[in-house]
């Protein structure tokens, strides 16, 4: 074997093995599911706001809560989801665009766990001038207060929800992963 390629395995074994060494391939990820199932969600409040370019085209800023079941409470590194508040914005054209805002997760020892969201939605307008519809999305966990500073993760979502501020409803679906990071 000659001297240049056995330096070369050498190079590439050292630099193997330093990066299953390093903080991110140490960290430990973990599975979480949030099912909608018996979760009480509402919009708090809303304000659409038409915009004059195209027919149909509104901006809206809404604030929603969500209330877990206790046989339904998400479990992130041993503390249930509890309550959640998702602040956002939308952009509709003819009931179609994006969503984008930022949640907040409240545990049963009361830390909270934070997060960033966007995707798109489809919704139609219904009887009462409500929207309903489906929103497809990702959020990305930044974070949070006292032992959840560090938390990291990703989740993909889907929403099925109502706009109306008495008979309205969100049930959603989330899936993904969360580490700490080092």
């Amino acid at each position: 074997m000659s001297k240049q390629l056995l330096l070369t395995l050498v190079l590439a074994a050292g630099t193997f093995a330093a990066l299953l060494s390093s903080p991110v391939a140490a960290q430990q990820k973990h599975s979480i599911v949030i099912s909608g199932e018996g979760v009480k969600g509402h919009y708090v409040q809303q304000l659409f706001v038409d915009v004059d370019d195209v027919p149909g085209h509104q901006v809206r800023v809404q604030e929603s809560q969500r209330i877990y079941p206790s046989d339904n409470q998400p479990l992130v590194d041993g503390e249930r989801i509890v309550e959640s508040w998702g602040r956002g914005f939308s952009n509709y054209t003819a009931g179609v665009g994006p969503s984008w805002g930022y949640s907040t997760w409240i545990t049963d020892k009361g830390n909270k766990i934070f997060s960033e969201y966007w995707g798109s939605s489809e919704t139609t307008t219904t009887e009462t001038g409500s929207k309903r519809g489906t929103y497809h999305g990702t959020s990305r966990l930044v974070g949070g207060t006292g032992r959840f500073a560090k938390l990291r993760g990703v989740l993909v979502d889907v929403t099925e929800f109502d706009t109306d501020m008495k008979v309205g409803y969100q049930r959603g679906t989330s899936r993904g992963e969360y580490w700490f990071e080092q």
